[in-house]
């Protein structure tokens, strides 16, 4: 496939991605390096903050690289996370982070959304992608080789996008408007929101990343670009409601940063003296599990395709490899079929869904299992028992939960995502 003649409507394109964070913009490099016609559509303007841990696992970092971010990360990022702590109540536990196999990029580093996103959707631009930005999608049908998409922004008005493919690479909470009806009526106590806020002068370590484990919740600290120190986490419903019914008239946001100050001695003392840096953001609820279907016509990438618990911080590493996966079978041999159609696109579809679920489906289930360990009380503190004894047990749970290793090749980014 191959891109637009100069003749050709501007609203036709080859493929139509919906959402430009990590994984959206990921996906527009690589296909418009490769010569393909494509529509990057964001409903907000960046660069915004976001409710995310942004810690960027050392396995992306050559991703990154070959998507032309090397430098600025470089530049830009937090320290080398080294070293990780499990947090409960007054006890800690430290142990080391596992190096990655790639000696330029041994550790992960932080970098906050408000910087990554604006970096890779400049990125998207310059590879030829159209960003419509801040541009809202209205409605999307059709099927695998004839997608309408009815979008709408403040400068062109209502307007009707055409493409042979359709990527989905909005949050979880983002639902398309056919998916609408169906999240409002999912309630539940168990159910979990998250919250995040950015932090000046915090008392936390560079290059360690504390988990937290909570009763009725779990979250994380990290120090990213600038020496802002994040802190974020998922918080179930019934809990919430108990912390604000006994703070009428406080925000959200300022009940949990209490209840995570009192709760951990450990964010106390880095918050001590510490000052906030804007508001709490709050979203949810956030929805974890597997949404890709060997069959879909409308691909996902992303949280759209599907979510780890937040605990391991995986989520930029999902959404960037997922993209990597996914451009692999769009750009893969041409003896599948004719790009467009029906046949290769059920194929690429097939093989896509099942790397996606050989590479991925272990990290959601091993998330799942220690957020539902790190949200009850008896539980984490047998966790913490057993990882003073052993804490190489959390360095190699770093390990399983894809620290170290990618999903995607390097070399397909450095290929596609060569800066020219």
């Amino acid at each position: 496939m191959s891109a637009r003649g100069a003749g050709a409507a501007v609203n036709d394109y080859d493929a139509i991605v919906i959402g430009a964070g990590p994984a959206g913009s990921a996906a527009a490099i690589l296909l418009a390096r490769a010569g393909w016609s494509v529509a990057l559509v964001e409903k907000q303007a960046f660069p915004r903050r976001k409710v995310c841990g942004e810690c960027i696992a050392a396995s992306n970092l050559p991703l990154l690289e070959g998507l032309g971010l090397g430098a600025a990360l470089a530049e830009t990022a937090g320290p080398e996370l080294r070293r990780m702590a499990l947090l409960h109540g007054a006890h800690a536990v430290l142990a080391e982070l596992p190096a990655a196999a790639d000696g330029r990029y041994g550790w992960g580093r932080a970098l906050g959304r408000e910087t990554l996103d604006t970096l890779l959707v400049a990125q998207a631009r310059r590879a030829g992608a159209t960003v419509l930005q801040p541009c809202a999608v209205v409605a999307i049908d059709g099927a695998a080789g004839h997608w309408r998409c009815s979008v709408r922004d403040a400068a062109a008005g209502a307007r009707t996008l055409t493409s042979r493919v359709a990527i989905a690479a909005h949050g979880s909470w983002e639902t398309l408007p056919s998916g609408r009806d169906q999240r409002r009526r999912r309630r539940g106590d168990a159910e979990l929101f998250a919250f995040k806020a950015n932090f000046r002068n915090a008392a936390l370590e560079p290059g360690c990343l504390p988990v937290l484990a909570l009763d009725g919740g779990y979250g994380g600290m990290v120090v990213a670009d600038a020496g802002i120190a994040t802190l974020a986490c998922c918080v179930r419903r019934d809990r919430l409601r108990a912390l604000r019914a006994g703070a009428a008239g406080h925000a959200a946001g300022e009940v949990v940063e209490a209840w995570l100050r009192s709760q951990i001695a450990g964010v106390g003392a880095a918050l001590q003296g510490a000052a906030r840096d804007g508001p709490w953001l709050a979203s949810g609820p956030i929805d974890p599990g597997i949404r890709l279907r060997a069959g879909d016509q409308l691909l996902r990438i992303g949280n759209a395709a599907g979510e780890a618990h937040p605990i391991l911080g995986e989520g930029i590493s999902m959404a960037v490899q997922s993209a990597g996966l996914l451009c692999a079978q769009l750009l893969g041999p041409s003896d599948r079929g004719r790009p467009g159609d029906g046949a290769w696109h059920a194929d690429s579809a097939r093989r896509y869904a099942a790397q996606w679920r050989r590479q991925f489906a272990p990290r959601l289930a091993l998330a799942a299992a220690f957020a539902h360990v790190a949200m009850r009380p008896v539980a984490s503190a047998a966790l913490v028992s057993i990882a003073r004894r052993w804490p190489g047990l959390l360095t190699r749970g770093a390990r399983w939960g894809g620290k170290v290793r990618s999903a995607a090749e390097p070399d397909r980014y450095r290929l596609l995502g060569e800066v020219p």
